[in-house]
């Protein structure tokens, strides 16, 4: 019975320990979530948005400039394969290769045509040949016709005077047929220059076109231009070229290779919070990939024209940040940032969270613990808190809502 009684006391003990810790717990969260205290120190007011890593410098990898020429005609062409995105490479090393199956359809379009602009031309050499021979002849004859009848003519003296004119009207019609027809032929042969000339030229051009393409597609294989680290170009649209993308005579980078000693990051800004961000200031900078890090930099740009957003009707503006210098082989192109843009900062500043504060068109005011109503005289705020430029001290008291509601 008494093992009983001594086995009851100690869990009735148990009990009320637990009681107590949990009233004890209850109140201080009770606390936590009705109260607040007044802090000191530096207050800011920041923008955060996230970037990507990238540089100032770079130099651009890019296909063959050829398929800009005027006598090549490309359309957009794939990139069959691409080193890894990082890949370092020394100047001369392999970085891509682009597709050519549309490329050596069109060499062979080229290959038929110019095989057809040949055998034109041939003919054009042969028939000029033919025409110029056939007229050649018909001035031969004409010439012996003439000499017959100036002979004819010298035979007739002796001829009544009528047929003596015969031979001479004969003879002055000879001589204009024959001056007619050495017009004629020189008429045939310009035209005939005329011809071989324009069908060599047609032809020409063809088998520069033929040879400049031929040029272009030997250099589908794109190697590095400098020594350093691969990085994917991104298109108008923002989207990074890969293996499929496709390039055209517009754009031809397909990848670059940055320069880390300037580092930046590009990120986009709202246009609620645009205003507040100015050239010069100062950003701390987190990389995604490196959470145990904190790098310095500051705004160095601030687009003034809202920047596309495809798929999305919200209005972002470009804003570029500069890294502070710093030697970090950790840090790598394409890396994300989180980006704190401090647009404006107050040390030693009394603050407060902004649910504690009240108010009309002619004053603010906040509940001590006590519930007694303490006008304030207000400055800076962000996102959670505000400056408390008059009416309280370090460490007051405030309720997080207003008391009896």
């Amino acid at each position: 019975m008494k093992k009983k009684r001594l086995l009851f006391i100690g869990a009735a003990i148990v009990v009320l320990g637990l009681v107590c810790v949990w009233v004890i717990r209850h109140k201080k969260s009770v606390d936590e979530v009705l109260f607040a205290s007044v802090q000191k120190g530096l207050f800011e007011v920041t923008v955060v948005t996230t970037g990507e890593l990238t540089t100032q410098n770079k130099t651009k990898i890019e296909a063959p400039q050829g398929i800009r020429a005027r006598n090549v005609r490309f359309g957009e062409i794939k990139i069959q394969d691409l080193v890894p995105e990082g890949t370092m490479v020394k100047e001369g090393d392999y970085v891509a290769t682009l597709d050519r199956s549309s490329a050596d359809n069109s060499l062979k379009d080229l290959e038929d045509e110019l095989e057809r602009l040949k055998a034109k031309q041939d003919r054009i050499l042969l028939d000029t040949a033919l025409t110029l021979r056939g007229a050649r002849n018909v001035l031969l004859n004409m010439q012996f016709d003439l000499e017959e009848k100036k002979i004819a003519v010298e035979q007739s003296v002796y001829e009544p005077p009528a047929t003596q004119r015969q031979q001479k009207n004969a003879l002055e019609k000879a001589l204009r047929d024959w001056d007619q027809e050495q017009k004629n032929y020189q008429l045939k042969l310009e035209q005939a220059r005329a011809n071989v000339q324009d069908g060599q030229l047609e032809l020409s051009l063809k088998e520069r076109q033929y040879k400049e393409m031929l040029e272009v597609l030997n250099n589908f294989v794109i190697r590095a231009p400098a020594a350093g680290m691969v990085i994917y170009h991104r298109n108008w649209y923002g989207e990074k070229l890969r293996v499929g993308s496709t390039i055209n005579s517009n754009e031809l980078t397909v990848a670059t290779l940055p320069d880390l000693a300037i580092l930046l990051s590009n990120t986009q800004v709202n246009e609620i919070d645009i205003n507040k961000v100015k050239k010069g200031n100062r950003v701390r900078i987190g990389i995604d990939a490196l959470p145990d890090k904190v790098y310095m930099g500051k705004v160095i740009e601030v687009s003034n024209m809202a920047a596309n957003n495809y798929g999305s009707g919200a209005k972002l503006f470009e804003v570029v940040i500069q890294l502070d210098p710093v030697e970090d082989a950790l840090l790598k192109p394409s890396m994300t940032t989180s980006n704190t843009i401090i647009t404006a900062s107050e040390s030693d500043k009394l603050f407060i969270p902004l649910e504690a504060i009240y108010g009309d068109d002619s004053e603010h005011w906040v509940y001590r613990a006590n519930g007694n109503r303490q006008v304030v005289e207000l400055g800076l705020s962000n996102e959670n808190f505000c400056v408390v430029e008059k009416g309280l001290n370090e460490g007051d008291k405030i309720y997080l809502s207003e008391p009896g509601k």
